[in-house]
């Protein structure tokens, strides 16, 4: 799985960016491209549709600029604010739901969020990635949303444990014993590590 590695502290004054209560547009095309790629990858992962998680994304967007003037760099920096938006429009959304889940193909997600390559390499890596799937369904709902955080998110255990309201070495032990479990589980199906 791809780590994103972004600089933070992207929005550490709150008085200068905004003018009448409203965000200007320099800022929020700044923050639009420097956290859209992570919040969908994020988004995609827990919901698993393509369509819904690009609705969702436009509505976390929305937030952000009509709650702006809300955040304060004090309480938090701007990317545990950003993904507490996206955690609880997922949340939402699931809600809305009612326990009638779409259905797609783990195949469709990894389309989704990871790059073209060459067919032998797409052979070798569904195989993997199937294996991999077929591991994170034995894991409960908040390992998978951890899961989710650190790697499609990329999120710093620090600021994990912010969302969750644990500590960070808490997260830490927590992301350790996941991959842990990954492992047995992979192993159990047969998977092969090189």
């Amino acid at each position: 799985m791809e780590i994103a590695h972004v600089p933070t502290r992207i929005c550490e004054s709150t008085k200068v960016d905004i003018h009448d209560g409203f965000m200007s547009t320099e800022k929020f095309t700044q923050i639009y491209d420097m956290y859209y790629k992570r919040v969908y990858k994020y988004v995609c992962y827990r919901i698993h549709n393509h369509y819904s998680a690009e609705e969702i994304c436009s509505h976390i967007f929305e937030v952000v600029i009509s709650k702006y003037c809300t955040f304060s760099p004090e309480k938090s920096n701007f990317e545990v604010w950003l993904f507490a938006i996206a955690r609880n429009s997922v949340a939402d959304y699931f809600r809305s739901q009612k326990k009638k889940r779409v259905v797609l193909s783990l195949d469709a997600i990894l389309d989704m969020v990871l790059p073209k390559s060459s067919p032998e390499e797409i052979v070798i890596q569904d195989d993997n990635n199937h294996a991999l799937f077929k591991a994170l369904t034995k894991l409960s709902d908040k390992e998978r949303n951890i899961v989710a955080m650190k790697y499609a998110a990329g999120l710093k255990n620090s600021e994990i444990a912010e969302l969750l309201g644990v500590s960070g070495s808490n997260i830490g032990v927590v992301v350790y014993r996941i991959l842990k479990k990954l492992q047995k589980e992979l192993v159990k199906g047969g998977f092969k590590f090189e």
